[in-house]
């Protein structure tokens, strides 16, 4: 088989690529993250579909090549037979089934199988070649070139298959496979449920019960109401327990909800205690802020400068009165002063200018009146503004002292407030104190008069000093519905008892039947393990036949590959692959290097590329001599081309080491870009 062009519409980060391949010798160069490895993977999925299922990963292939934001998601590619026949494969990665085409252009997918879960089976039909096989043997992925022990095993059970029928999907484990089936689906096994055997073994155990029942019902005949007063006394006695344990659950509810009480109340006292502390503290703060020693001090300085302070009113000065006396002898003087000029003066104006001293008597009376009362308002104004003065310093002391005061007061209230609410709380934990005791001693003591006539003392008191007092009433409670189904078991054995022991001979009659049935299951078993026993036989006869071919065929590769550094190779299921050193023992190939390991991995999947298909399949290498030197490089591509050279390689590399080489060794190779 051949691969002659491959087009990738969109996979992965490949879009819109085109790749035609030669028979011979292909490289596919890339640097890191150019594709490579999804190329491989397109191939590999156009041939066998794109699966969604994660398998134990982050994201399933589906999932991890779907492009970003593009509905195109497809590619095709044109493939030859050996014998000459081609055909074109364009599938959609979205759809299970692709559509495969003949040389003619053809579409031909209907002419092979449709697997329901796996889709369309051209490809395996074409080479016999399914998807781990392919990945096993034929396409190996990036730094995959080693194959997992149950890879190799599989490979030897097919190399198994094809020599002993020639088909290699015909196998041992298949036949064990189906030989089991067969066996869990005619017979069963003791660990299986509902096939044959369980439902003889079922239905035996079950007859057998019922004989024995049936049989026990003889001599239980006449013991049923015995059992049923038993049984009946019994639940009236857990039916007391539970009463008691009730009323002590009640009792131990009501003591805890008390105890939260009691630490409530301890809370609370030591809340107001902090608080209590917390003000006295800023009381004697504010003293000492303001430097007074002591709060009765502060009282008496206030009290002291309330007796002091007089409220300021205006004083009633005494009124300076006008000497008024010595104006009544100038007025006086006047009148006599005026009757003489009547009498005298004999010009009529000149008799009244006595009037005019008068006058002038009057208003040195009003002026002087003026003066001294001005005098008397100058003299008290002065001396109210100075008490005015005196008093307004004695009202800044005495507001000073009151707002201190005022806020010492404030301070013990709230001080008195806590100290009442501690008194209270004090006062409220000695009641829930008594109640408790009440609880504790009263109450059970209550109990213990209440029940000792019906029930022992000293279980009564195992009862009040229980821990699990509902896991216990849960007890009671399951014991009781125990017993009642017990009860009513009772009842219906005494009222069937009679009619079941009429069907005692027809149960020992379908014991022998289902025994006889037991035992036909049995010997079929017998007869499939003996089955299974030749199979293994063979299997092993099989496996020693084909397995010397299959490791001279793999030790010859592994010489050529190593310059005959390692000649000789070994496959067997316990240890893997072992290789046998120059000095004579063998060591399992992990114990190798890196280089040898690969090389002896790669020379199991060309030993078996041969093997796994009727067609000559391709060798497809995805960086797989990344861990060679030049020389061990140039060493497998020579024994590529010289051993392999009837087989299309292709060679996907991020290094031209592989293309230097090749023109180095004279082989003409097909180089493709990505």
């Amino acid at each position: 088989m051949k691969i002659k062009n491959i087009k990738i519409n969109s996979f992965g980060n490949l879009e819109n690529k085109e790749i035609d391949l030669s028979d011979n010798i292909n490289i596919i160069y890339g640097k890191n993250e150019a594709g490579k490895s999804t190329l491989l993977k397109f191939i590999t999925n156009i041939f066998y579909g794109t699966s969604k299922n994660k398998k134990g990963r982050e994201f399933s292939d589906y999932d991890r090549y779907k492009p970003w934001g593009k509905d195109d998601f497809s590619g095709k590619i044109k493939y030859e037979l050996d014998n000459n026949e081609q055909y074109e494969v364009f599938r959609e990665f979205g759809k299970k089934n692709p559509k495969i085409y003949d040389g003619n252009m053809v579409d031909i997918s209907k002419q092979f199988s449709i697997d329901k879960n796996l889709g369309n089976q051209f490809f395996y039909e074409q080479t016999k070649v399914d998807e781990q096989t392919f990945l096993s043997t034929i396409a190996s992925m990036q730094q995959e070139v080693r194959l997992e022990k149950n890879s190799q095993n599989v490979l030897i059970q097919k190399m198994a298959n094809i020599a002993g029928t020639g088909q290699d999907n015909v196998s041992y484990k298949k036949a064990v496979d189906k030989l089991y089936k067969k066996q869990l689906d005619e017979v069963g096994t003791y660990r299986s449920q509902g096939k044959p055997i369980n439902i003889a073994q079922n239905k035996l155990n079950d007859l057998k019960n019922k004989k024995q029942e049936l049989l026990n019902y003889k001599d239980l005949k006449f013991g049923f109401e015995e059992k049923k007063l038993e049984v009946e006394e019994q639940i009236a006695k857990e039916g007391i327990k539970i009463e008691i344990l009730k009323k002590i659950k009640k009792i131990n509810d009501d003591e805890m909800k008390e105890h939260e009480k009691l630490h409530y109340n301890v809370n609370m006292i030591k809340k107001d205690e902090m608080e209590i502390l917390e003000l006295v503290n800023k009381k004697s703060y504010v003293l000492e802020d303001n430097n007074i020693d002591d709060e009765n001090v502060l009282i008496r300085e206030y009290n002291d400068k309330v007796n002091s302070l007089e409220p300021l009113e205006r004083r009633k000065f005494t009124r300076q009165k006008v000497k008024i006396q010595k104006y009544i002898i100038l007025s006086i003087i006047m009148i006599i002063i005026n009757i003489a000029l009547i009498l005298l003066v004999k010009h009529n104006i000149l008799r009244f200018v006595g009037l005019i001293g008068f006058i002038f008597i009057f208003i040195m009376y009003l002026f002087e009146k003026k003066t001294l009362e001005n005098e008397r308002m100058v003299k008290q104004n002065k001396e109210n503004l100075n008490k005015k003065v005196e008093e307004n310093k004695k009202l800044l002391a005495f507001e000073r002292n009151k707002k201190l005061l005022e806020e010492i007061n404030i301070i013990n209230a709230k001080i008195e407030v806590f100290e009442n609410d501690k008194k209270e709380q004090l006062r409220i934990m000695d009641e829930t104190k008594a109640k408790i005791k009440s609880l504790k001693d009263i109450e059970r003591e209550r109990i213990k008069n209440t029940y000792r006539n019906r029930m022992d003392v000293y279980e009564i008191n195992r009862l009040l000093n229980l821990d699990d007092v509902e896991g216990k009433i849960e007890e009671a409670m399951n014991s009781i519905n125990e017993k009642k189904l017990e009860l009513h078991r009772i009842e219906l054995s005494k009222n069937n008892i009679l009619p079941q022991l009429e069907d005692l001979a027809q149960v020992e009659e379908e014991l022998v039947i289902t025994e006889e049935e037991y035992d036909e299951l049995m010997k079929k078993n017998n007869s499939m393990v003996v089955v299974k026993q030749a199979l293994d036989s063979a299997y092993e006869k099989m496996k020693n036949d084909v397995t010397p071919k299959f490791t001279n065929s793999l030790s010859e590769n592994i010489a050529k590959i190593s310059n005959n550094k390692y000649s000789k190779v070994a496959i067997n299921d316990e240890n893997g692959m072992m290789v046998e050193l120059s000095s004579g023992e063998y060591v399992p190939a992990d114990k190798l290097s890196l280089g040898t390991i690969d090389q002896l991995y790669l020379s199991l999947r060309l030993s078996m590329n041969r093997e796994v298909s009727n067609e000559n399949m391709p060798i497809i290498l995805d960086e797989a001599f990344a861990y060679y030197d030049d020389e061990r490089l140039e060493n497998i591509l020579k024994f590529l081309a010289e051993n392999y050279g009837d087989k299309q390689i292709i060679i996907l590399t991020c290094t031209n080491r592989e293309e230097v080489i090749f023109g180095k060794l004279g082989y003409k190779v097909n180089k493709v870009c990505l």
